[in-house]
C-alpha cells in the first residue's frame, strides 16, 4: 500500500488515530519522559557534527537537555513540546555544609539534592507533609498558583508556530507529576502508603486536593491555548518492575476514579489526545486506564513483568496507541551493549507495534548519561530503515 509523505504533524495524527501513516513517527525531546540526559545529549550533538553550544536543562530533576532546533531537523522529530513556564525563573541551588550535594526546594516544598561529585540528577530528600499530620495541615498546605498568567505568556503563539511553520504536533506537558507520585512526594513515601493502610481519609484528602489542582491547570491551558494541543501529557507510577506498588483492587477502588475524573475533563474541554506515563509492570490495570480515558501508554516497559510488546499489542492495540517502547534502555542501549544488539532489539519493537499504527517510536523512558552515541545513532538509523509502511 502506498502512503502520501506526510508533514510530521499529520504523521503523528495518523499513528494516534490508529492509521498507518508513511512511517513511524519519531519521537525525541517531545516530552520529560523521552527526553536525553545532558551528558549523552552533548555527546551525541559531537557524534553528529553539530556545533557545541552552552546546553540549556529542560528538566532540572532528571538533568534532561533541550533538544535543539539542529538536532530535531537532522534526526525528524515529529512533535514539540510546549510546557508552562515556571513561576520562579531561575532555580536557587544551594550547598550542604559538608559540600556533597547541591540542593533546591520546588514549588510544593519538595527538597531536591544530587551529588556535587558524580551526581547525573536529583533526588528527593524532603517532604513538607511528612510525620504525623492532621487533616487541617492538608488544608492549610499551600499550593502553586498554576493559573498565574506568567506561566502561559507566550504558549499559544509558540504552539501555532509549531504547527504553522515547523508542521510539527504539539505537546503539552502538565504543570506537576501525576497525582499519586505528588501524593507520595509531599507526603513521603513511608507515610504515603502507611496512609492508604492506615489512615485511609488522610490520603484521600490529599490525593483529591492533586486531582483538583490538575482540573484547574487543564482547565487553563484549554482556555488559553484553544485548539492548539495535540497532545496532553499525564502520569502516574504506581508499578515496580515485577508487580505493582499498590493492588490492582486499590487502584480500582481509589486513584482510577481520580484519573477518570481529569481525562473526562480534558475530553470534554479538547480535542487532545491524553498520553499517560506509568513505568513498570502495569498491565493488571492496563484495562481500567483504558476505561478510565488513556488514549496513549507511555513509556512500554518491555523489560518489566507482563510488558511483553507483542502481547501488549495484540491485547490492548486497538484501544491504546504505544508511545515509547521502541528500544529496552533498561538491558540493551547503554555502553554495554554493541549497536548492532541496539539494532536488532529496535526491529523486533518496530515488528511488534507498528502494524496498523497506533505507535509513536520513542526509547523506554528517557535516554540515560551512559548511553554512547553510536547506540542512539544506530537505534535512528534503524527506524529510518525499518520503520516505514
Amino acid at each position: 500500500m502506498q502512503h502520501q509523505l506526510s508533514t510530521h504533524r499529520q504523521r503523528l495524527l495518523t499513528a494516534l488515530a490508529h492509521k498507518e501513516p508513511d512511517r513511524v513517527p519519531f519521537d525525541l525531546g517531545g516530552s520529560v519522559l523521552t527526553g536525553i540526559h545532558i551528558r549523552a545529549y552533548q555527546s551525541l550533538r559531537r557524534y553528529l557534527g553539530l556545533p557545541v553550544r552552552e546546553l540549556i536543562v529542560r528538566d532540572t530533576v532528571q538533568q534532561l537537555a533541550r533538544v535543539e532546533d539542529d538536532v530535531l531537523e537532522r534526526l525528524g522529530v515529529d512533535v514539540r513540546n510546549v510546557s508552562p513556564n515556571p513561576l520562579r525563573p531561575e532555580i536557587h541551588f544551594k550547598e550542604t555544609d559538608d559540600g556533597k550535594y547541591t540542593y533546591y526546594y520546588d514549588d510544593f516544598g519538595i527538597g531536591w539534592r544530587m551529588p556535587v561529585s558524580g551526581g547525573f540528577y536529583f533526588d528527593m530528600f524532603h517532604h513538607p507533609l511528612g510525620g504525623d499530620i492532621t487533616e487541617g495541615d492538608i488544608d492549610r498546605f499551600a499550593l502553586p498558583d498554576v493559573t498565574d498568567p506568567v506561566r502561559f505568556t507566550g504558549l499559544k503563539e509558540t504552539a501555532q508556530g509549531i504547527i504553522d511553520g515547523e508542521k510539527r504536533a504539539v505537546y503539552m506537558g502538565n504543570v506537576c507529576a501525576g497525582i499519586f507520585e505528588l501524593y507520595l512526594w509531599v507526603r513521603g513515601f513511608q507515610n504515603g502508603y502507611a496512609d492508604l493502610a492506615g489512615n485511609l481519609k488522610l490520603a484521600l484528602k490529599l490525593l483529591d486536593r492533586f486531582k483538583d489542582l490538575q482540573i484547574v491547570y487543564w482547565g487553563k491551558v484549554f482556555s488559553v491555548m484553544g485548539d492548539t494541543i495535540d497532545v496532553v501529557q499525564l502520569a502516574d507510577d504506581f508499578a515496580g518492575q515485577d508487580r505493582m506498588l499498590i493492588s490492582p483492587a486499590t487502584y480500582r477502588k481509589h486513584l482510577k476514579p481520580l484519573h477518570r475524573e481529569v481525562c473526562d475533563f480534558i475530553h470534554s474541554h479538547s480535542r487532545a489526545r491524553i498520553f499517560f506515563h506509568s513505568c513498570g509492570a502495569i498491565r493488571p490495570v492496563i484495562p481500567d486506564l483504558i476505561e478510565a480515558g488513556v488514549d496513549i501508554i507511555n513509556p512500554v516497559q518491555v523489560s518489566a513483568a507482563g510488558m511483553d510488546s507483542a502481547e501488549l499489542k495484540r491485547e490492548f492495540g486497538k484501544d491504546l496507541v504505544f508511545w515509547g517502547g521502541g528500544v529496552d534502555t533498561q538491558r540493551i542501549f547503554d555502553e554495554r551493549n554493541t549497536p548492532d544488539a541496539v539494532r536488532e532489539d529496535v526491529k523486533r519493537r518496530l515488528n511488534d507495534l507498528m502494524p496498523g499504527g497506533g505507535f509513536v517510536f520513542a526509547t523506554v523512558h528517557n535516554i540515560q548519561a551512559n548511553v554512547p552515541p553510536e547506540n542512539i545513532v544506530a537505534m535512528w538509523e534503524t527506524v529510518q530503515k525499518y520503520g516505514k509502511y
